[in-house]
């Protein structure tokens, strides 16, 4: 049976869903926590070598502040792992509503940032190739709705 109570009353350390799903949810939260923290402290490694952003130039110098933008960047996505190591240490029935927000973030890739022009950076002008975000996000976004949904699905 499904349980689509996505803010449950009382929120509890008690998982409902089907246990695949709670592990899928904390190796995918240690994963993107490991994104967030290089975003935020590494950022040139996150940029020029994972990302495949190339350098700019011009004066001024423009990375110093695009540096910054992308640890900012590192440093709210890891503001959200954190809410989700709490929910995975404290709240577990709300892990169900997690996936939600990682399922907006991850299809947003795919569907939002496409329709406002954003999807891809000019390969050869800013860019070496396409990130692992947006090559990885059909997958990602595949995976994240087929475990919310056993996260849904209460034990017998």
């Amino acid at each position: 049976m499904f349980n689509f109570n996505l803010l449950p009353s009382p929120a509890d350390n008690v998982y409902r869903g089907n246990k695949i799903s709670l592990w899928f949810f904390i190796a995918f939260v240690c994963l993107m926590t490991w994104r967030s923290i290089i975003h935020m402290l590494f950022e040139k490694i996150g940029m020029h070598d994972i990302a495949n952003l190339v350098v700019l130039t011009g004066d001024p110098n423009p990375m110093p502040l695009m540096y910054m933008f992308f640890s900012l960047w590192g440093f709210a996505q890891l503001i959200f792992c954190g809410v989700c190591w709490i929910v995975i240490l404290r709240y577990k029935s709300l892990i169900p509503l997690m996936f939600v927000f990682w399922l907006i973030e991850w299809s947003g890739r795919l569907f939002l940032y496409p329709l406002i022009g954003r999807a891809t950076v000019d390969t050869g002008i800013y860019s070496t190739g396409n990130t692992p975000g947006v090559e990885g996000a059909p997958y990602v976004t595949i995976l994240l709705v087929i475990f919310l949904i056993l996260s849904l699905r209460e034990k017998k």
